[in-house]
């Protein structure tokens, strides 16, 4: 089975701060994820001056201050972008940011960044599509708030741009901050998978692991959360973000769940086949059975050591000969 891809979406958790950011790298590596995932801005290219924050956003950052206001402080520059790709390298975890303007496209691009992720607010932006489908690159491209036949012009576009569809991702997504379970719909997971082709994985914004972990069961290869070192600290995501030790405890259940769901065939498996001739039954004799007795259901009967004749073989029995005497309990033969 191919292995999930677990990404730790650091995003804006580091507030601007570098040496917090490269925090959030060491507790993702720690974690066991695979990447760990910025945000790669330019609040002036992005958003307008006239933008309203989310609800959300509002509730836990300052008052006061605009969309763009906010976004401008969290913003990380191409100094630190390579401090970051560094230390990740050092810390053996891959570096990952989303973009989300068409000049962050480019410096990543200019990063060598080997998988691009799109931020689920792109999907329905052209251009944006264009630039980045034009990079022929690995996609993992988020879905929250889009309908299938949005998603589907979406990938029209990028493999129309010279994106093969096999490079490409679907991220299963819910943008409100936190998700109400209610509102998770994880059976949409195998519904984008059946209807588009398409790899499907899950950017899980709900408390908690529970929903992650059963997105697996359901098929997604990626899984993306957020992670914080403190939710309380301020800022727009560190509410809906998993604390250090819950993103491991995820990584954990995650990989038990990838070994459990195994290869998907019937059949007795290696630790539990010792068991086979102590829990199956066999047939044996119910009372003493002299030599030239025939077998009935009288003298025989299916009990435990499975090391016999089967009990399937019943009727086979019923009527043969006995060849020999057999004692109460004895394994019948033929």
């Amino acid at each position: 089975m191919r292995k999930v891809f677990i990404i730790a979406e650091a995003g804006v958790n580091h507030g601007g701060s570098l040496r917090i950011a490269k925090k959030l790298v060491d507790a993702a590596s720690k974690a066991g994820a695979d990447a760990v995932k910025f945000q790669t801005f330019q609040a002036q290219a992005f958003v307008s001056r006239l933008a309203p924050k989310a609800m959300y956003q509002k509730k836990v950052t300052k008052k006061g201050e605009c969309q763009r206001e906010m976004i401008k402080k969290l913003e990380l520059d191409l100094k630190s972008h390579k401090e970051l790709i560094k230390h990740c390298r050092t810390k053996k975890i891959m570096f990952l940011s989303s973009a989300f303007d068409l000049e962050s496209i480019a410096l990543l691009a200019s990063l060598r960044q080997r998988i691009f992720k799109m931020p689920s607010g792109e999907i329905t932006n052209l251009p944006y599509l264009r630039k980045i489908g034009s990079l022929k690159k690995k996609i993992i491209m988020s879905t929250g708030m889009s309908t299938l036949a949005e998603i589907k012009v979406a990938l029209d576009v990028l493999i129309k741009r010279g994106t093969k569809k096999k490079d490409i991702v679907v991220l299963h997504c819910n943008t409100e901050y936190p998700t109400p379970f209610k509102d998770a719909n994880l059976k949409a997971i195998p519904f984008i998978k059946n209807r588009l082709g398409v790899q499907v994985g899950y950017s899980d914004h709900t408390l908690g692991i529970e929903a992650a972990i059963a997105a697996i069961v359901l098929g997604a290869t990626v899984i993306e959360k957020h992670l914080t070192l403190d939710k309380n600290m301020p800022g727009p995501d560190h509410k809906a973000s998993l604390a250090p030790d819950e993103f491991k405890r995820m990584v954990r259940a995650i990989r038990n769940i990838e070994i459990a769901l195994g290869h998907g065939i019937k059949k007795p498996s290696q630790s539990e086949s010792k068991n086979m001739k102590v829990v199956r039954k066999s047939i044996v004799a119910s009372r003493a059975i002299k030599k030239g007795d025939l077998f009935s259901e009288y003298n025989i009967a299916a009990k435990r050591l499975g090391t016999g004749i089967s009990p399937m073989k019943w009727d086979q029995v019923i009527g043969c000969q006995a060849k020999k005497d057999f004692r109460p309990d004895e394994l019948v033969r033929l």
